[in-house]
Formats: structure tokens, C-alpha cells, sequence
């Protein structure tokens, strides 16, 4: 018999930054609900079926699942399933001192276009089930400190997971694209802030591709000019600033390589149809 764990509408908030939970079930443990978090759900064991977003696919134990603050999420259970729930709020994300954002903005953005489990790495997968199971120990265990060991344990999964998503191709190349469109995508990615070094000229010098052929090889490969993808993924990358970050605008026309605030100001209302104040307001 299919039980269905349905989770949507109803706002559910966090009481502390980090928080982990144990379930385990054969029938629908919560109610209809929305979150205010993100919450990576990682399968213990058992069998059934998870729709996100309108994705359907069969879960095992091993699978890491990431949901975000508006995803829809159904679990049909068919075998009793041991979950581990590890949620962490807006305020943690913006709050921790990231050695690195990079990773983090890439598990964010590409966090609500999955449809299963985001472990693409052998090695990784067993990292991730050895944290797992130090967590439930520290469950049971308890005592002083274990927050802060439990934080850093969820820090871990979360780099392990941007590190796996990282590895997911982008929407729209091709399945067998050539391998030197992966290597130069991961360049514009490697130097998103440096706009010297995304010019065609530097690329083509670069990838040994002349100048002239680079925006016809890559557009046949990823469906969309370079231009337009280094534009869309500088994009997402000031969302996700404007969103989780105090940064001023100037500070971001810095970072970004923009000569200043105006000429970011009009490339980001170019691109969304709003300027970059007005995008920040929407977001409250």
C-alpha cells in the first residue's frame, strides 16, 4: 500500500539555525506544509517514490535530496523508510563565514531545478553515509558541544553537495556534447568576476578554438550564445548576492567588474526588467 508524505502550503519555521531530525515511517508523518528553509533529506533506508517540483523518481537509501524554501515535495512510501532530515535557515547561509561563496550559490541556484538526489560522485556517496551515520550517533550520544559538531557536519554535506551539483551539466548542453565545452564552461565559472578573462579573444587563445568558430561551436553545443550564458550566470549570481547578502551596489559593480554601480544597475535591468533596488524591495 502507497502512503503519501505531502509537504506544502502551511508555513513551518525553524527554532534555531541548524536543526536535525530522525523519522522513520510507513505513512504520512507530517501535514500539508511550507517551509521557511532548506532541508536536505537523506534516505537511510527503505522504498518508495519522491515527486519535486512535478519530477517523479524512485528513492533508495544513499540518496541526498535538497529542497528549498518553495519546493513542492511528495514522498509515496511503499517500505517502511528511515529518513534524516538536516535543515538550515536563510540566516545561517548568510550569516556563516564561507571560505568560499562559490559553492554555495551554485547548490542554491541549482537546488530547484533537481528531481532526485544530488550525489553524482562514488567516493563522495560514502563520505556523505560515514557523516550521516556520525550524525545519528551524535543523536543518540548528546552532551556538550554536540550543536556545534552537528554544524559542522552539516557544512560538510553542504559543500559535498554543491561539489556533486557542480557536477551536473547545464540545462541545455547536449548529452554528448564534446568535452571541451564542459572545460570552458567551467572557465567563465572560474572567472565570472574577471571579465578580462571571458573575452573571446581570451578564450579562444585559451581552448585553441579561433575566434571566429567559438560563438558557432558553443551555441551548437549549449543552445545559446557565450554571451548570453556568461550574462544569465552572472545574473544568478547578483540574485543570490542581492538575496542573502548586505552588500551595497557599488560593492557588487566592484566585485562583479562593472565600472560602477550605474553600469550594473543597467545590465541587471536589461536582464530582469527591474532594477537592482527595486529587485531587492521584491524580495522583502
Amino acid at each position: 500500500m502507497i502512503k503519501r508524505y505531502v509537504c506544502i502550503m502551511v508555513k513551518q519555521n525553524m527554532h534555531q539555525q541548524v536543526e536535525l531530525e530522525y523519522l522513520k515511517t510507513d505513512h504520512c508523518p507530517l501535514g500539508d506544509r511550507q517551509y521557511s528553509f532548506f532541508e536536505m533529506v537523506y534516505l537511510i533506508s527503505g522504498k518508495g517514490t519522491v515527486c519535486i517540483n512535478g519530477n517523479r523518481m524512485a528513492y533508495r537509501d544513499g540518496n541526498l535530496l535538497l529542497l528549498t524554501p518553495n519546493d513542492r515535495h511528495t514522498f509515496e512510501i511503499t517500505e517502511v523508510t528511515e529518513f534524516l532530515l538536516i535543515r538550515f535557515s536563510d540566516s545561517y547561509i548568510r550569516s556563516y563565514p564561507w571560505k568560499s561563496i562559490h559553492h554555495l550559490e551554485c547548490l542554491l541556484f541549482y537546488a530547484t531545478h533537481l528531481s532526485g538526489c544530488v550525489m553524482r560522485c562514488k567516493d563522495d556517496s560514502r563520505l556523505v553515509e560515514m557523516i550521516v551515520e556520525s550524525m545519528l550517533f551524535g543523536m543518540k550520544l548528546g552532551g556538550v558541544y554536540q550543536q556545534d559538531l552537528d554544524m559542522n557536519l552539516v557544512n560538510a554535506l553542504i559543500v559535498i553537495a554543491a561539489r556533486n551539483i557542480s557536477k551536473i551539466r547545464p540545462e541545455n548542453v547536449r548529452t554528448n556534447t564534446d568535452k571541451r565545452i564542459l572545460q570552458i564552461i567551467n572557465h567563465i565559472e572560474r572567472h565570472i568576476f574577471m571579465p578580462d578573462q571571458l573575452t573571446a579573444a581570451v578564450i579562444s587563445q585559451t581552448f585553441g578554438i579561433s575566434q571566429a568558430y567559438l560563438g558557432i561551436y558553443f551555441k551548437k553545443q549549449c543552445g545559446e550564445t557565450i554571451q548570453q550564458f556568461i550574462a544569465s550566470y552572472r545574473i544568478r549570481l547578483i540574485e543570490w548576492r542581492l538575496k542573502f547578502s548586505d552588500l551595497r551596489i557599488n560593492e557588487l559593480a566592484d566585485e562583479f567588474g562593472f565600472a560602477d554601480g550605474s553600469h550594473l544597475n543597467k545590465f541587471f535591468k536589461k536582464q530582469k526588467g527591474m532594477s537592482l533596488t527595486g529587485y531587492r524591495q521584491h524580495l522583502l
